[in-house]
């Protein structure tokens, strides 16, 4: 089976800014990068990764950059860009000069305003993504969802994927109004991560009380649908990376082209891998 890591995170505690994981995180409180998931991913035929900002800082998206140029492992790159600034544009013009950055992730989750990503004044930026033929990452919860669907009718040329499914309630087994509001979201044409789902599982809960979540990814969005890590926070779960892999295919139940397709083939397609292929939106 190919496997393309969808999301996965690198991050130094010296870099300016930091701001998480912090010490009440022990088990992912140090720096972590690429030889450290080559050993967690040792014995899987992991062929590329997209590396997502985990600081909403500049400082954390020029390191990461840094690092994918010296990373072939590395085939895209997600940063962060205060879309809010007057200077975002220009921002965003000088990183999509690097080959491997694709799009960029505000940390919606963080952002008490449900409707942030509405407000008039983010979107010269958000045009700057759109002319730079970037994509948007959206890290949101299940409260974001009816607003990221305002703002995909707003922007439909904008390329979106869901991280993290939303963070659906899983801890308490939640799946209404969540379950209708992601499928409206893939009927407007939005891709969906399978990842960060045992992190939103209590500890100790089965790996199988995700199911029904999974199952209504696969239904909803089909070949939209992408695998990723989540990892190192995927190590707050208690599972390691092989684990997290089995897992996935385990409650996904696909097999042959539609597995590789989510393992492999989505990732690649929406984050456009090869540099010769990116176009603008529309």
């Amino acid at each position: 089976m190919r496997l393309i890591d969808a999301h996965q995170h690198f991050w130094s505690l010296e870099t300016p800014g930091h701001e998480w994981p912090t010490d009440a995180e022990a088990r992912i409180h140090r720096d972590f990068g690429p030889p450290d998931l080559a050993a967690a991913a040792t014995g899987l035929p992991l062929e590329a990764t997209v590396l997502v900002q985990s600081q909403p800082t500049n400082a954390d998206t020029d390191w990461m950059l840094t690092l994918a140029d010296r990373t072939p492992l590395i085939a895209a790159v997600v940063g962060w860009v205060d879309l809010a600034a007057a200077e975002a544009p220009n921002r965003i013009s000088a990183l999509a000069a690097h080959p491997k950055l694709r799009g960029l992730r505000p940390m919606l989750q963080s952002i008490k305003e449900t409707d942030w990503l509405l407000r008039p004044e983010l979107a010269p930026g958000l045009a700057a993504l759109c002319d730079h033929g970037l994509c948007l990452d959206a890290l949101v919860q299940p409260r974001h969802l009816p607003m990221l669907d305002h703002f995909a009718e707003r922007w439909p040329d904008l390329p979106i994927v869901i991280d993290h499914a939303a963070k659906p309630y899983a801890a308490a087994g939640t799946l209404d109004p969540w379950r209708a509001d992601i499928a409206a979201l893939a009927e407007r044409g939005l891709w969906c991560k399978l990842s960060g789902l045992r992190t939103e599982q209590a500890q100790g809960q089965a790996a199988e009380l995700l199911q029904p979540y999974v199952d209504h990814l696969v239904s909803c969005f089909g070949e939209r649908l992408m695998w990723g890590s989540d990892w190192p926070v995927l190590l707050l779960s208690g599972d390691t990376y092989p684990q997290w892999v089995e897992t996935a295919v385990r409650l996904s139940g696909l097999s042959g082209a539609a597995r590789e397709r989510l393992f492999a083939g989505a990732a690649a397609d929406f984050y456009v891998f090869d540099p010769e292929r990116k176009t603008l939106c529309a």
